[in-house]
């Protein structure tokens, strides 16, 4: 569906609560590749706005009252915490104001803050679930009825993969409303280049990119980086990112004896993470599920590693099955198994050719299916046909 002019364009709020994370890169780039929609940002907070620069940011501020509500309700009734009747006519005040017809509201557990806008405002609600916002918190009853009854008021909702989507319906969502909008990666920034694996045969460079928390997997990064250092003492592991971890995974390092060989870099910028990828050999993602139930989609880290011809080791968890089939487009080890890591990336390291196959076949399954553009596409499809069918 092709649109005329700029003025016929529909507006469409989105609605981040802090506009941006330096880790919500993908939600920049794929609100910013929108071309058939004219989207207005409204946050409550904005960061970051040298490294993701947008001319259109609504902010409506938090109130004075804000923390003590938010006590009330996590604290004293154990209950997510919804907005204020005065945080509400702000909200609709703006979306009037700029005219908007169709509100996305960013991750799951925001959506149930926001549940009293959606309800009260006159056009459609969708919400996009991206990883921890199906599962954590997801055993309390309370936060549970609250999850269903957004579900229930939204006319769409987003998923990143076939493993959030079951997710999603099993928290009792109606099938017939989640669709999968994938992540879009950039692909003209990460373009393949070929790896030369004989080469690396005496200093194999390996790298894992994402926040420093207890998902991402570090300490099975970490032990099966130090098995493998017994063989290639030369071997060096850089890990891009930072979080409430590093302290831990830096101790870690330094009783694993493998201090030396690992470079803790934390957050960098895409550039010189690009570059990290071009000089490495191997990506690592050993994803696993959290205590708190957190659980990946598709890490974008992996898939921008992907299209430029990393070849990844990661794990059966979450979305990453969807992008990897083992041995073939990537190599994939059960959760919390270091040892079968490291057994994986010896083994491959005596094999040049098969990293080599499953860096192109990689590759080729981002171009395939994770093409910026192409899912920017989808989006506007589904805002056209849930602002259509609203009318």
């Amino acid at each position: 569906m092709q649109v005329s002019s700029p003025e016929s364009r529909p507006v469409i709020a989105c609605y981040c609560a802090t506009f941006l994370k330096p880790e919500m890169l993908h939600i920049y780039r794929q609100i910013t590749a929108l071309k058939q929609c004219v989207p207005v940002v409204i946050a409550q907070k904005r960061e970051q706005t040298e490294r993701y620069p947008f001319e259109d940011v609504q902010i409506v501020p938090k109130p004075a009252t804000h923390f003590l509500r938010r006590f009330w309700f996590r604290q004293l009734r154990d209950m997510p915490w919804q907005i204020s009747d005065t945080e509400l006519r702000a909200f609709l005040g703006v979306l009037n104001r700029i005219d908007a017809q169709l509100l996305h509201i960013y991750f799951g557990q925001i959506a149930v803050h926001l549940l009293p806008l959606i309800c009260a405002w006159k056009n459609p609600s969708i919400v996009s679930f991206h990883g921890a916002d199906v599962t954590v918190d997801m055993n309390k009853p309370a936060y549970r009825q609250a999850t269903q009854q957004m579900l229930e008021a939204v006319k769409l909702v987003l998923v990143r993969s076939e493993s959030l989507r079951r997710a999603v319906a099993d928290l009792g969502c109606d099938p017939e409303k989640i669709k999968i909008q994938r992540t879009g990666i950039p692909l003209e920034e990460f373009p393949f280049r070929e790896r030369s694996f004989v080469a690396a045969a005496t200093e194999w460079r390996f790298v894992q990119a994402g926040r420093l928390i207890e998902k991402k997997g570090l300490p099975v990064t970490l032990r099966a980086f130090a098995a493998f250092l017994g063989k290639y003492p030369k071997a060096t592991l850089t890990i891009a990112g930072e979080g409430p971890m590093l302290g831990e995974f830096q101790t870690l390092a330094h009783e694993l004896k493998i201090a030396g060989n690992v470079s803790f870099k934390g957050f960098i910028s895409q550039e010189e993470l690009r570059d990290i990828y071009y000089q490495s050999h191997i990506f690592l993602h050993p994803s696993q599920t959290g205590r708190d139930g957190n659980q990946e989609g598709i890490p974008n880290s992996m898939l921008e590693a992907m299209a430029s011809g990393l070849p990844v080791f990661a794990t059966q968890h979450g979305g990453i099955p969807e992008v990897i089939e083992n041995g073939v487009s990537g190599v994939l080890v059960p959760e919390r198994d270091h040892e079968e890591l490291a057994r994986a990336l010896l083994n491959a390291a005596q094999d040049p050719v098969f990293l080599s196959r499953i860096a192109r076949r990689g590759a080729e399954v981002v171009r395939k299916n994770f093409d910026l553009r192409a899912q920017a596409q989808r989006l506007e499809d589904f805002y056209l046909r849930t602002i259509s069918n609203g009318d």
